[in-house]
């Protein structure tokens, strides 16, 4: 089942496993056990437990950025054990490992996927698959198999039906968008829906964003433009507006949760006092 490769594959792993558990250790020790050239990468293995479009997003901020030739497994997945199938795609260079729950959908939102493949062939799983476990018994073996050359093709039957999860966007009012907070990141930044790119013929000075009783006027180049304990709004490196404050926790201060609405207006700031 083994070919050797000229060059380490990189692995990229992405779970809600958390790192006080041996479960990412032991993924580890079964793609090594396979293949041992491997680079294995940690994307993030806090994503919040069962939270699938956590994961979606982090996903979908993270594999550009990654060799053409990465192998990504990500395994967020409360269906473990149930019908819910396991899967390996290809889009843009890379090959991705994980469960059928929408967890390719941000990837799929920017990139076409190439084809997907339904996990069948067990001669690629770890000889005992349990059922609460699926990182360790399936995936973690597959993306091994995958990084020393197995085709897609031996690993079962190709499928044009993955699951989706709808991903929100900012809607266009008559004077700027309703968007919503999608994500709080570790720092308690806020982080909208509102893309780079729907803003980028607006005068970004004149942007007036109105979140959970607080308003903001245009957006800074970053977070040191205002004073410490001061709100700001900025484009941040997923390339959507995101709502922070200087040097503390947009969350915490604001009592900004994901999901809350955000009001951007584009109109000029003095036609609004």
């Amino acid at each position: 089942m083994r070919s050797d490769v000229s060059a380490p594959t990189v692995i990229a792993l992405l779970t809600d496993f958390g790192t006080s558990d041996p479960y990412v250790g032991i993924m580890k020790g079964v793609i090594l056990g396979l293949c041992p050239t491997a680079q294995i990468v940690d994307v993030c293995h806090e994503v919040p437990p069962h939270d699938v479009l956590a994961g979606v997003l982090m996903l979908r901020g993270a594999y550009r950025y990654f060799p053409s030739g990465t192998v990504f497994v990500a395994v967020v997945d409360p269906g473990v054990g149930s019908a819910r199938r396991a899967i390996a795609a290809e889009a843009d260079g890379r090959t991705f490992v994980c469960p059928d729950n929408g967890l390719l959908s941000g990837v799929a939102k920017e990139t076409s996927i190439v084809r997907a493949i339904e996990l069948t062939n067990s001669e690629y799983f770890l000889p005992r698959v349990s059922r609460t476990f699926h990182g360790r018994d399936i995936f973690a073996p597959v993306a091994a198999h995958v990084a020393t050359g197995t085709k897609l093709d031996v690993l079962g039957p190709e499928i044009d039906d993955l699951v989706t999860i709808p991903l929100s966007e900012a809607v266009r009012t008559a004077d700027g968008w309703e968007a919503r907070v999608i994500y709080i990141d570790s720092f308690g930044n806020a982080i909208t829906d509102l893309r780079e790119d729907a803003v980028r013929d607006t005068d970004v000075r004149q942007l007036r964003l109105s979140v959970a009783g607080t308003t903001i006027v245009g957006l800074s180049e970053s977070y040191a433009a205002v004073r410490e304990g001061e709100p700001v709004a900025l484009v941040g490196s997923w390339g959507y507006v995101e709502i922070g404050i200087r040097d503390g926790s947009a969350a915490e201060r604001l009592r900004v949760r994901r999901g809350d609405a955000v009001t951007v207006s584009s109109r000029r700031v003095e036609a609004l006092e």
